[in-house]
């Protein structure tokens, strides 16, 4: 096992894998930017290294002051939590040719499964089924384009081959905006990810957003965690994420997970990873495999009873998955809301100094914040501050917890979107369970009417 891990990463993520390496007796080297001087973390740590100003251009994306950081401090692997350079292939691959460990896929799976084209190609390889749509980028040709887009049927998205987080994908409803989507859609895709290939897929009405949750080891060894249902969402960002998801018969779950850890042991893959889908009239769609740690890692740690993190340690220091398929259990039910610094329904940013921070407690319920009072957050960064879970024997019970747990949440001096969750946990609809991906944008705008 390491001795010695660096986290490099900020916020929450940064808290909770730091926390795994305490657990396990490893120390953490914690880097930071300017603006993150004060973080808690960085205060816990066994030893901090400052890698550059607030821009995260030259501080939390900059790898020689990481590795460099790593060199001077005598670490022997490197977490990248999620976001900044966690699904970096070169990152991946610059840490192992440094001589150290990367907590994570090995650079060839990263960058695989991060080019959407070559990732639909490989699932396809390994049985997973797909979302119908090009079989690889499309070409220049017009003629082909339109035939492409008939064979699928509209109406089609088009999307960035290099593409994540939501970004870089345009809906195309008629074969007259299609040409002119398919330039546009190349050109953003190019400046925003330095890959201008596209594809297309049939865009799906109205499906759920499911995702497995899948361990790996470097011994061919492979199991999945359930599935989570991420369907809450609003410009693609995640919400609020539960599991298991409501009302999908255990046989499909079961079925597509099986086919996820297969596909796992096909390409070699190690690590956590994630295998996100859309789920609509029974039938999965594969989308995108995410592969590091997901924001969402605790609903499935609440229900299984696994540390995430802790495993994905132990597998890059070569141990092998301590559990079979067999023995992995799910109890209950669990619900995760993602705190975010903004506007409860404007969405805007509210950085700023947290003048009151005061968390729920109380039975099945975890709250993974690096936030303190007093703490000034700043603006520089993505607007989550913290994700409050809750467990319980049953859906109905998780939700009165998550209700309690909101009701005691006090935070003061930032608007937050907590009066949000406080309202979506009493919809309805999502109280019925089985919403689908646009249903929080369309409550969004009934309520502004």
């Amino acid at each position: 096992m390491f001795k010695k891990i660096l986290i490099a990463n900020r916020g929450e993520i940064a808290l909770r894998v730091q926390r795994a390496c305490r657990e396990m007796g490893i120390k953490a080297v914690m880097v930071y930017s300017e603006a993150d001087r004060d973080a808690k973390y960085v205060r816990l740590a066994d030893e901090a290294v400052c890698i550059g100003p607030a821009s995260s251009t030259h501080s939390y994306l900059n790898m020689p002051a990481i590795i460099s950081a790593a060199e001077v401090t005598d670490a022997e692997a490197i977490h990248p939590g999620y976001g900044f350079l966690s699904e970096n292939a070169d990152f991946a691959e610059r840490v192992e040719k440094s001589g150290f460990t990367f907590i994570g896929p090995t650079p060839d799976s990263i960058r695989m499964m991060g080019d959407k084209v070559s990732a639909k190609q490989a699932m396809i390889r390994a049985g997973v089924p797909c979302v119908p749509g090009s079989e690889g980028a499309l070409p220049d040709d017009p003629v082909v384009i339109k035939r492409t887009a008939k064979a699928v049927g509209y109406p089609v998205i088009i999307k960035a081959a290099g593409g994540g987080g939501g970004r870089g994908m345009r809906v195309v409803h008629t074969e007259a905006a299609l040409l002119h989507a398919v330039q546009t859609t190349k050109a953003e895709a190019g400046a925003a990810f330095g890959n201008p290939e596209v594809y297309m897929e049939k865009f799906l009405q109205n499906p759920r957003h499911i995702e497995i949750q899948i361990l790996a080891d470097q011994h061919r060894n492979a199991v999945y965690l359930g599935e989570r249902d991420c369907s809450m969402q609003r410009r693609h960002q995640k919400v609020i994420e539960e599991a298991p998801a409501p009302g999908i018969p255990r046989r499909l779950i079961e079925k597509i997970g099986e086919r996820c850890a297969a596909a796992c042991k096909k390409i070699g893959y190690r690590g956590a990873g994630t295998f996100e889908f859309l789920f609509e009239n029974g039938e999965f769609y594969f989308i995108e495999m995410n592969t590091r740690v997901q924001v969402e890692h605790p609903v499935t740690e609440a229900i299984t009873g696994i540390d995430i993190v802790r495993t994905q340690i132990a597998v890059a220091a070569g141990e092998k998955l301590p559990f079979t398929q067999r023995q992995i259990q799910l109890r209950g039910h669990a619900i995760e809301c993602r705190v975010n610094a903004e506007d409860a329904y404007k969405f805007t940013p509210s950085p700023g100094r947290v003048t009151t921070w005061h968390m729920p407690g109380g039975p099945g319920v975890r709250v993974d914040s690096h936030v303190y009072a007093n703490y000034f957050v700043p603006p520089n960064y993505d607007s989550m501050i913290g994700k409050i879970i809750v467990h319980g024997d049953t859906r109905e019970q998780a939700l009165a917890r998550m209700r309690t747990a909101l009701a005691e949440t006090v935070i003061e001096g930032i608007k937050t979107n907590v009066p949000l969750h406080r309202e979506l946990m009493v919809d309805a609809s999502f109280v019925a369970g089985g919403t689908n991906i646009h249903y929080l944008e369309e409550w969004l705008s009934q309520r502004e009417r």
